[in-house]
Order: structure tokens, then C-alpha cells, then sequence
């Protein structure tokens, strides 16, 4: 018997007939995406219950919600193309580095 998506279930080879080798997967992938729409409507019907008596979910179960972080600013613009900016956070982006080994300083392109 081999554990498969938590249950014991006889292996592939003993089942009397071919079982396609990610057969597995899509089961797997079908019972999350099931497990995942009933937990995001059972989330909606509980927005609902909490609006209609004055509450937010959140106040009710007492977390709160991270406030979104605003995008860095630009340290860095691309020599020739204005549009293209970099925030110096991160991996450097290909423009950056290619101008660093045509031999400009990250001063030559800083942001004014």
C-alpha cells in the first residue's frame, strides 16, 4: 500500500488496470481548487453575517489586515529609455548591468 493525498490506497501496479502516472495530480489538483471555493465561499457568507450586524471579519476574528506598501521610488533610469527604471532593490535588471560593463557608474544614472 502506498500513501497517496493522505489515505492508503493499493499502488498503481496492483489496481488490474494502468493508471496514467499523473492521474494522482489531477485528483490531488481537483480536491484543492473543490477545497478552495468552498473556503472562499464560506468566507463570503461570513462577510456577509458580519456586514449585516455593523462588524468587518477581520474585527470579528481578530486579525488585521496589512495595510499594501506603497511601490519603491526610482534610484536608477535607464541612459536611453526614460520608461525603464530600477528602485535598487532586487536583481539588477539587465539594462543596469549591461551599462555597468559598457563601462557607466550607477551615478551616471541615478535619478535626479
Amino acid at each position: 500500500m502506498s500513501t497517496i493525498l493522505g489515505g492508503h490506497y493499493p499502488a498503481p501496479s496492483r489496481c488490474g488496470r494502468a493508471v496514467r502516472p499523473d492521474a494522482y495530480k489531477d485528483l490531488a489538483k481537483a480536491i484543492s481548487t473543490f477545497e478552495d471555493r468552498q473556503k472562499s465561499d464560506a468566507r463570503s457568507k461570513l462577510e456577509i453575517i458580519a456586514k449585516e450586524m455593523g462588524y468587518s471579519l477581520a474585527e470579528l476574528i481578530g486579525t488585521d489586515v496589512k495595510p499594501s506598501r506603497a511601490p519603491a521610488t526610482a534610484k536608477y533610469r535607464h541612459p536611453e529609455n526614460a520608461a525603464l527604471t530600477w528602485s535598487g532593490r532586487g536583481r539588477k535588471p539587465l539594462w543596469f548591468v549591461a551599462a555597468l560593463e559598457a563601462g557607466k557608474s550607477p551615478e551616471d544614472m541615478a535619478v535626479n
